[in-house]
């Protein structure tokens, strides 16, 4: 006999959040998109902008929706923390795009690069735990992949930042440089924010 739910629980936030997680993988791809050239393309600042928008919409649906909602797939605050944290990627992506074009940064510099190709992996490791919260299977796994990125970006950062000081005279493209990698750094961070919260989420429902 089919089993019913007497009170029915609101499933859409799954699809919201790979909505969320969708965005990260546009994001990250317009970055590397702008930075692939010696000179940045300063224009896709504009792009990631728009996705960043798209973003915020989203989060702001889900936490509306959070509210209007009786019966939770996970827990009310997972739902709320998981939602921000997702945002958080974005915003970090946004201000890396912003800051090249805003400082008119003209050359690519070691190490962006490399950075923004983890920023990608990441946000495509993201978009995995999001479906794989779903059907409760596959979420650990990935959250460690995701931890393990944002470790190999310290190190790229490091680096990056060590020979910026070490190539670099002017203490303006210094200060410009250092916050751009930074940034960089930041939206590796923001996906480990991401996978703190499923692992949470994994730890409960085990």
């Amino acid at each position: 006999m089919a089993r019913f739910r007497l009170i029915p629980r609101e499933e859409s936030f799954y699809s919201e959040f790979a909505k969320l997680a969708d965005e990260l993988r546009n994001g990250a791809r317009l970055l590397e998109e702008m930075l692939a050239p010696d000179a940045p393309i300063w224009d896709k600042a504009d792009e990631i902008k728009e996705a960043e928008h798209k973003c915020d919409f989203l989060t702001h649906e889900i936490i509306q929706r959070l509210n209007r909602t009786f019966v939770t797939p996970l827990d009310r605050e997972d739902i709320h923390a998981l939602a921000r944290s997702l945002d958080d990627v974005m915003d970090a992506i946004d201000a890396s795009a912003t800051v090249v074009s805003l400082y008119r940064i003209d050359k690519v510099r070691y190490g962006a690069r490399e950075l923004t190709r983890i920023i990608t992996a990441s946000t495509h490791k993201v978009h995995a735990a999001m479906h794989a919260l779903q059907h409760r299977k596959g979420v650990a796994e990935l959250t460690v992949e995701i931890n393990r990125l944002e470790n190999e970006a310290d190190r790229a950062h490091q680096a990056a930042v060590r020979r910026l000081f070490e190539e670099e005279r002017d203490p303006i493209s210094i200060m410009k440089w250092k916050e751009v990698l930074d940034f960089l750094e930041e939206a590796t961070d923001r996906c480990e924010d991401v996978a703190n919260v499923l692992e949470g989420v994994v730890v409960k429902h085990a």
